[in-house]
């Protein structure tokens, strides 16, 4: 065995210790919330709206006394407040409607079922390694904080790194069109993936981008005739109102900026530098439009909540498939720890390492082509097949006759 091998298998041995037993408590923790309060949850809320529209009509599952009557029914015991409302578009409540028949119980099973499926899926297609080393990063998955969290709350966020986790294998095994109809899933919470279709026509995967506009444009557009205006004018009031609590703000840029104004100027000047990124890194690999959008649209959402980081967890994943400097993966593990420990001290390490990774992606962006650009030059200059060419029509002294020849 080489000794690079014996610094592998060391390397995935003492991953696997560490990820294994953080795995093992998120869920016995993911299990005990549950059985102190089955409804603590936002499920609980898809379910209500999904029970509101089929009930009342899809423009009312935004009518807060509604959510009111419907969480009683449920026997939840919740009662609305700033962070204790159905605020989703309306697709997460159409995707609840086939539970609305199941007991409280057997539907919030289901429900978790689907969401450690597309879990699986995520890491199948996103995650690096092989072997053992890809079993770890699984395992790993399961035990970070963000991940099990989103479990537990039964957030939609995994279902768009699911989309996203797609549209980079698609884009992979050179099916573009369906690459971009997969980012479709983005609707179920827009903010996590907003770059992303943006980034793809940057990145000149034209057929993508064309594929992203129509399973979004499907959506969205029958999510506005679902609502009708009535029910669009209400989801509009409830995302400024969303805007304005302070929490929502606590894990963005906001925190350093402090002033609203100059936050959202700060952000919109990082949404097109990653655009910029993603334009610059083309002619990479497909993992790269991706990362840009993610950790560029991490930044620049308007808002942003421990469970929604699950996306960084994605980033880091196709960054580290694309075979960077070894260097990288020392850096996403401090980025993963950075993030574990938010809730103790806070959201500084968080949004600095994010600004960092920008940072990162940025040099090597510029000297990705740069280097690109001196090697095009060299190769017009000193490739010996245009010597030879040069010389075989030196001697045939029939250049013109060959250059009419070519079509």
């Amino acid at each position: 065995m080489t000794s690079s091998a014996r610094w592998r298998n060391l390397g995935t041995a003492a991953g696997a210790a560490a990820a294994v037993p953080f795995a093992a408590y998120d869920l016995y923790q993911w299990a005990a919330a549950y059985v102190a309060d089955r409804f603590h949850n936002d499920f609980t809320f898809y379910l209500a709206a999904a029970r509101i529209g089929l009930a009342h009509g899809w423009p009312n599952i935004y009518d807060l006394n509604l959510q009111q009557a419907e969480l009683d029914a449920l026997g939840s015991g919740i009662k609305i407040a700033e962070l204790a409302r159905y605020i989703s578009p309306p697709p997460v409540a159409w995707a609840a409607v086939p539970l609305t028949p199941l007991p409280y119980a057997v539907a919030y099973g289901a429900w978790s079922i689907l969401l450690l499926g597309a879990l699986a899926l995520t890491w199948y297609w996103a995650a690096p390694g092989s072997g053992p080393a890809r079993i770890v990063h699984l395992a790993a998955a399961v035990g970070w904080l963000p991940v099990i969290y989103a479990l537990q709350l039964g957030q939609p966020g995994i279902f768009v790194a699911l989309g996203v986790a797609a549209s980079y294998w698609l884009l992979r095994t050179n099916r573009p069109l369906w690459a971009g109809i997969a980012l479709g899933a983005m609707m179920l919470k827009p903010q996590l993936a907003f770059l992303a279709p943006l980034a793809l026509l940057a990145a000149r995967r034209d057929k993508a981008a064309v594929g992203s506009v129509m399973g979004l444009g499907a959506l969205a557009g029958a999510s506005a005739f679902a609502l009708g205006p009535a029910g669009i004018a209400a989801y509009r009031d409830l995302l400024s109102f969303a805007a304005g609590v302070p929490v929502n703000r606590e894990l963005t840029l906001a925190y350093f900026a402090g002033d609203l104004n100059v936050t959202r100027a700060i952000q919109a000047g990082i949404a097109i530098w990653s655009l910029f990124l993603a334009y610059r890194m083309r002619r990479r690999g497909p993992e790269w439009p991706f990362v840009c959008a993610i950790v560029g649209g991490m930044l620049a959402t308007p808002y942003v909540h421990l469970d929604d980081l699950v996306m960084l967890g994605l980033a880091a994943w196709l960054c580290l498939r694309a075979n960077p400097p070894s260097w990288t993966w020392a850096y996403a593990l401090a980025g993963v720890i950075a993030v574990e420990g938010t809730p103790i001290w806070g959201p500084a390490p968080l949004i600095a390492a994010e600004l960092c990774a920008v940072g990162l992606l940025s040099v090597a962006a510029l000297k990705h082509d740069n280097r690109d650009a001196e090697q095009h030059d060299a190769e017009r200059q000193h490739d010996p097949g245009l010597h030879r060419d040069r010389e075989h029509l030196a001697t045939d002294r029939q250049p013109e006759a060959v250059d009419v020849g070519q079509p």
